[in-house]
Protein backbone atom coordinates (compact mmCIF):
# COMPACT_ATOMS: atom_id res chain seq x y z
CA UNK A 1 0.00 0.00 0.00
CA UNK A 2 0.82 3.73 -0.79
CA UNK A 3 1.22 5.87 2.27
CA UNK A 4 2.27 10.05 2.25
CA UNK A 5 2.80 12.48 4.44
CA UNK A 6 2.77 15.86 3.95
CA UNK A 7 2.86 19.05 5.36
CA UNK A 8 0.87 21.46 3.20
CA UNK A 9 1.72 25.12 4.80
CA UNK A 10 -1.82 25.62 4.80
CA UNK A 11 -1.82 25.52 1.02
CA UNK A 12 1.20 27.62 0.81
CA UNK A 13 3.87 26.84 -2.04
CA UNK A 14 7.52 27.57 -1.82
CA UNK A 15 6.56 30.14 -4.59
CA UNK A 16 4.35 32.13 -2.16
CA UNK A 17 0.99 31.30 -3.96
CA UNK A 18 -1.71 29.87 -2.31
CA UNK A 19 -3.32 26.93 -4.39
CA UNK A 20 -4.74 24.11 -2.17
CA UNK A 21 -5.18 22.47 -5.51
CA UNK A 22 -1.96 21.26 -6.24
CA UNK A 23 -1.27 19.46 -2.54
CA UNK A 24 -4.31 17.78 -3.70
CA UNK A 25 -3.25 16.61 -6.82
CA UNK A 26 0.14 15.19 -5.63
CA UNK A 27 -1.23 12.98 -2.40
CA UNK A 28 -4.10 11.49 -4.55
CA UNK A 29 -2.60 8.35 -5.76
CA UNK A 30 -2.14 7.08 -1.98
CA UNK A 31 -4.19 4.72 -0.18
CA UNK A 32 -3.54 6.69 3.02
CA UNK A 33 -2.65 10.08 3.61
CA UNK A 34 -1.42 12.16 6.50
CA UNK A 35 -1.47 15.98 6.27
CA UNK A 36 -0.40 18.48 8.99
CA UNK A 37 -0.88 22.61 8.54
CA UNK A 38 -4.52 22.41 7.63
CA UNK A 39 -6.70 25.02 8.72
CA UNK A 40 -9.97 26.39 8.48
CA UNK A 41 -11.05 30.09 8.57
CA UNK A 42 -7.88 32.24 8.91
CA UNK A 43 -7.56 35.06 7.07
CA UNK A 44 -4.01 34.36 5.26
CA UNK A 45 -6.17 31.68 3.59
CA UNK A 46 -9.19 33.49 2.56
CA UNK A 47 -10.87 31.88 5.37
CA UNK A 48 -11.17 28.77 3.58
CA UNK A 49 -12.70 25.69 5.49
CA UNK A 50 -9.95 23.40 4.07
CA UNK A 51 -10.38 20.08 5.23
CA UNK A 52 -13.74 20.17 3.64
CA UNK A 53 -12.45 21.68 0.63
CA UNK A 54 -9.75 18.36 0.21
CA UNK A 55 -12.59 16.28 0.89
CA UNK A 56 -14.05 17.53 -2.47
CA UNK A 57 -10.61 17.60 -4.06
CA UNK A 58 -9.83 14.13 -2.63
CA UNK A 59 -13.72 13.09 -2.88
CA UNK A 60 -12.70 9.27 -3.06
CA UNK A 61 -11.45 9.21 0.62
CA UNK A 62 -12.87 8.90 4.30
CA UNK A 63 -11.11 11.76 6.49
CA UNK A 64 -10.93 13.08 9.67
CA UNK A 65 -9.70 16.14 10.95
CA UNK A 66 -7.85 17.15 14.10
CA UNK A 67 -7.24 20.76 15.50
CA UNK A 68 -4.63 21.47 17.61
CA UNK A 69 -5.65 24.37 17.97
CA UNK A 70 -9.00 26.09 18.30
CA UNK A 71 -9.78 29.92 18.39
CA UNK A 72 -13.35 31.91 17.58
CA UNK A 73 -13.70 33.00 14.69
CA UNK A 74 -17.56 34.11 15.01
CA UNK A 75 -18.96 36.67 13.08
CA UNK A 76 -22.60 38.51 12.44
CA UNK A 77 -24.20 38.49 9.16
CA UNK A 78 -27.33 40.18 8.70
CA UNK A 79 -27.62 40.77 12.65
CA UNK A 80 -27.69 36.77 12.98
CA UNK A 81 -24.89 34.94 14.68
CA UNK A 82 -22.95 32.63 12.34
CA UNK A 83 -20.42 30.19 14.74
CA UNK A 84 -17.29 29.30 13.08
CA UNK A 85 -13.94 27.99 14.19
CA UNK A 86 -10.38 29.83 13.60
CA UNK A 87 -8.50 26.04 13.78
CA UNK A 88 -4.96 24.56 12.81
CA UNK A 89 -3.97 20.84 13.16
CA UNK A 90 -3.42 17.70 11.21
CA UNK A 91 -5.63 15.18 9.29
CA UNK A 92 -5.99 11.83 7.64
CA UNK A 93 -7.19 10.73 4.61
CA UNK A 94 -7.63 6.93 3.91
CA UNK A 95 -9.50 5.17 0.97
CA UNK A 96 -10.43 2.32 3.49
CA UNK A 97 -13.04 3.43 6.29
CA UNK A 98 -12.03 5.17 9.47
CA UNK A 99 -12.81 3.04 12.11
CA UNK A 100 -12.13 5.70 14.74
CA UNK A 101 -9.97 8.34 15.71
CA UNK A 102 -9.04 10.66 18.54
CA UNK A 103 -7.18 13.64 19.14
CA UNK A 104 -4.36 13.92 21.07
CA UNK A 105 -2.95 17.37 22.30
CA UNK A 106 0.64 17.37 22.97
CA UNK A 107 2.59 19.28 26.09
CA UNK A 108 3.87 22.68 25.56
CA UNK A 109 6.30 25.08 26.72
CA UNK A 110 5.44 28.59 27.01
CA UNK A 111 7.49 30.77 25.61
CA UNK A 112 8.40 34.67 25.64
CA UNK A 113 9.72 34.50 21.87
CA UNK A 114 9.62 33.12 19.76
CA UNK A 115 5.46 32.59 18.71
CA UNK A 116 4.99 28.67 20.12
CA UNK A 117 1.65 27.17 18.84
CA UNK A 118 -0.32 24.04 20.28
CA UNK A 119 0.64 20.87 18.78
CA UNK A 120 -1.51 17.71 18.05
CA UNK A 121 -1.33 14.04 16.82
CA UNK A 122 -4.37 12.70 15.32
CA UNK A 123 -4.80 8.86 15.88
CA UNK A 124 -6.95 7.00 13.21
CA UNK A 125 -7.59 3.09 13.13
CA UNK A 126 -8.14 2.05 9.92
CA UNK A 127 -8.58 -1.90 9.47
CA UNK A 128 -5.95 -3.22 6.66
CA UNK A 129 -5.81 -6.83 5.48
CA UNK A 130 -2.38 -6.79 7.26
CA UNK A 131 -4.99 -6.24 10.04
CA UNK A 132 -5.98 -3.41 12.21
CA UNK A 133 -3.32 -0.37 12.74
CA UNK A 134 -3.17 2.90 14.26
CA UNK A 135 -1.73 5.30 12.19
CA UNK A 136 -1.05 8.58 13.70
CA UNK A 137 -0.77 12.33 11.42
CA UNK A 138 1.32 14.83 13.74
CA UNK A 139 3.10 17.81 14.06
CA UNK A 140 5.80 18.38 17.03
CA UNK A 141 7.45 21.40 18.19
CA UNK A 142 9.87 23.50 16.36
CA UNK A 143 11.05 25.26 18.47
CA UNK A 144 13.34 23.07 21.29
CA UNK A 145 14.60 19.50 21.93
CA UNK A 146 13.00 19.42 25.48
CA UNK A 147 9.85 20.52 23.91
CA UNK A 148 9.95 17.72 20.90
CA UNK A 149 11.08 15.25 23.50
CA UNK A 150 8.08 15.79 26.15
CA UNK A 151 5.82 15.12 23.40
CA UNK A 152 7.67 12.08 21.94
CA UNK A 153 7.18 10.64 25.85
CA UNK A 154 3.70 11.32 26.18
CA UNK A 155 3.36 9.86 22.50
CA UNK A 156 5.20 6.63 23.26
CA UNK A 157 3.53 6.04 26.34
CA UNK A 158 0.16 6.28 24.91
CA UNK A 159 1.32 3.80 22.68
CA UNK A 160 2.34 0.96 24.68
CA UNK A 161 -0.70 0.93 26.90
CA UNK A 162 -3.24 1.29 23.80
CA UNK A 163 -3.87 -2.52 23.34
CA UNK A 164 -4.85 -2.86 27.42
CA UNK A 165 -6.54 0.92 27.31
CA UNK A 166 -8.90 -0.31 24.60
CA UNK A 167 -10.72 1.67 21.65
CA UNK A 168 -13.95 4.22 22.29
CA UNK A 169 -15.67 1.69 24.41
CA UNK A 170 -14.89 -1.95 25.33
CA UNK A 171 -16.86 -4.36 27.18
CA UNK A 172 -20.38 -5.89 26.97
CA UNK A 173 -23.39 -3.63 26.92
CA UNK A 174 -25.35 -4.58 29.87
CA UNK A 175 -28.11 -1.93 28.25
CA UNK A 176 -28.80 -3.24 25.09
CA UNK A 177 -32.02 -1.23 24.92
CA UNK A 178 -30.03 2.10 24.92
CA UNK A 179 -27.69 0.65 22.03
CA UNK A 180 -24.39 1.95 23.06
CA UNK A 181 -22.41 -0.47 20.14
CA UNK A 182 -24.87 0.60 17.63
CA UNK A 183 -24.67 -3.21 16.67
CA UNK A 184 -20.95 -3.47 16.15
CA UNK A 185 -18.51 -5.58 17.81
CA UNK A 186 -16.08 -3.96 20.09
CA UNK A 187 -13.83 -2.07 18.03
CA UNK A 188 -9.93 -3.06 18.04
CA UNK A 189 -6.89 -0.76 19.56
CA UNK A 190 -3.83 -2.77 18.22
CA UNK A 191 -0.19 -2.44 19.17
CA UNK A 192 0.29 -1.97 15.41
CA UNK A 193 0.66 1.35 14.34
CA UNK A 194 2.39 3.84 12.06
CA UNK A 195 3.56 7.70 12.85
CA UNK A 196 3.74 10.01 10.03
CA UNK A 197 4.53 13.24 10.13
CA UNK A 198 6.78 16.46 10.56
CA UNK A 199 8.41 15.82 13.73
CA UNK A 200 11.02 19.10 13.57
CA UNK A 201 14.03 16.94 13.67
CA UNK A 202 16.86 14.78 11.59
CA UNK A 203 18.03 11.06 11.99
CA UNK A 204 20.29 11.00 14.92
CA UNK A 205 19.38 13.36 16.95
CA UNK A 206 18.39 12.92 20.49
CA UNK A 207 14.67 12.90 19.40
CA UNK A 208 15.21 10.53 17.01
CA UNK A 209 17.09 7.89 19.23
CA UNK A 210 14.43 8.27 21.90
CA UNK A 211 11.60 6.84 19.21
CA UNK A 212 14.04 3.76 17.42
CA UNK A 213 16.33 3.54 20.21
CA UNK A 214 20.53 3.82 20.27
CA UNK A 215 22.25 1.60 17.71
CA UNK A 216 21.39 -1.68 18.66
CA UNK A 217 24.39 -4.54 19.18
CA UNK A 218 21.50 -6.04 16.61
CA UNK A 219 21.15 -3.99 13.74
CA UNK A 220 18.37 -5.56 12.68
CA UNK A 221 16.23 -5.74 15.78
CA UNK A 222 13.10 -4.88 16.22
CA UNK A 223 10.71 -4.56 19.53
CA UNK A 224 6.85 -5.23 19.56
CA UNK A 225 5.80 -2.10 21.12
CA UNK A 226 8.69 0.38 19.59
CA UNK A 227 9.02 1.90 16.10
CA UNK A 228 11.87 1.80 13.63
CA UNK A 229 12.46 4.43 10.63
CA UNK A 230 10.84 3.37 7.14
CA UNK A 231 13.63 5.07 5.50
CA UNK A 232 16.07 2.96 7.59
CA UNK A 233 14.71 -0.46 6.63
CA UNK A 234 13.67 0.33 2.99
CA UNK A 235 15.22 -1.37 0.20
CA UNK A 236 17.15 1.49 -1.55
CA UNK A 237 16.97 4.46 0.57
CA UNK A 238 17.65 7.19 -1.68
CA UNK A 239 20.31 9.37 -2.35
CA UNK A 240 20.48 12.69 -1.24
CA UNK A 241 17.79 12.10 1.13
CA UNK A 242 15.91 15.21 2.44
CA UNK A 243 11.91 16.80 2.79
CA UNK A 244 12.93 20.65 3.50
CA UNK A 245 15.10 22.79 2.41
CA UNK A 246 15.91 26.41 4.48
CA UNK A 247 18.91 28.65 4.42
CA UNK A 248 19.92 28.83 7.64
CA UNK A 249 23.03 31.51 8.46
CA UNK A 250 23.65 32.28 4.91
CA UNK A 251 24.16 28.25 4.20
CA UNK A 252 21.64 26.52 2.03
CA UNK A 253 20.44 23.53 4.56
CA UNK A 254 18.68 20.36 3.25
CA UNK A 255 17.20 18.50 6.18
CA UNK A 256 15.25 15.41 6.73
CA UNK A 257 12.34 16.48 9.15
CA UNK A 258 9.58 14.95 8.22
CA UNK A 259 9.26 10.98 8.74
CA UNK A 260 7.42 7.35 8.70
CA UNK A 261 7.99 5.62 11.65
CA UNK A 262 6.50 1.63 11.61
CA UNK A 263 5.70 -0.52 14.69
CA UNK A 264 8.26 -3.59 14.84
CA UNK A 265 6.14 -5.83 13.62
CA UNK A 266 6.09 -4.10 10.05
CA UNK A 267 9.88 -3.75 10.15
CA UNK A 268 10.71 -5.98 7.20
CA UNK A 269 7.32 -5.06 5.24
CA UNK A 270 8.68 -1.35 3.65
CA UNK A 271 9.26 -1.43 0.28
CA UNK A 272 10.36 1.53 -0.23
CA UNK A 273 10.70 5.60 1.11
CA UNK A 274 11.23 8.51 -1.00
CA UNK A 275 10.49 11.89 -1.00
CA UNK A 276 9.08 14.52 -4.04
CA UNK A 277 12.74 16.42 -3.47
CA UNK A 278 12.11 19.92 -5.84
CA UNK A 279 8.14 20.15 -5.53
CA UNK A 280 6.70 23.98 -4.63
CA UNK A 281 3.52 23.14 -3.65
CA UNK A 282 4.64 23.52 0.26
CA UNK A 283 7.96 24.88 1.97
CA UNK A 284 8.09 20.50 2.85
CA UNK A 285 8.10 18.15 0.31
CA UNK A 286 6.12 15.05 0.31
CA UNK A 287 6.76 11.38 1.90
CA UNK A 288 5.93 8.62 0.55
CA UNK A 289 6.24 4.97 1.73
CA UNK A 290 5.53 1.77 -0.41
CA UNK A 291 4.64 -1.02 2.76
CA UNK A 292 2.92 -4.45 2.50
CA UNK A 293 -0.22 -3.49 4.42
CA UNK A 294 -2.40 -6.80 2.39
CA UNK A 295 -0.22 -9.36 3.98
CA UNK A 296 -2.11 -10.78 7.37
CA UNK A 297 0.20 -10.35 10.44
CA UNK A 298 -1.31 -13.72 11.73
CA UNK A 299 0.69 -15.78 8.72
CA UNK A 300 3.92 -14.16 10.46
CA UNK A 301 3.39 -14.84 14.48
CA UNK A 302 2.07 -18.57 13.36
CA UNK A 303 5.30 -19.16 11.43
Amino acid sequence: MKLVSYNIQYGFGSDGRYDLSRAARIVDDADIIALQEVERHWQRSNCDDQPELLSRLLPDYHWVYGPALDMDASERRDGRLVNRRRQFGTMVLSKLPIVWSRLHTLPMRRTLRPLNTRNAALECMIRTPAGPVRVLSLHLAHIAVEERLEQIDYLLAEHRRAPSEGGPWSGADDEPARNWSNGEPEPENPMAAIWLGDFNMEPGSAEYSRIVGSTPYHRGAAYLDGFVDAAAVASEPPADFHTHVKTIDGKVAKRRLDHCFVGGMFAGRVRSVSADMGEVASDHFPLRIDIDLKTPLAMERGG
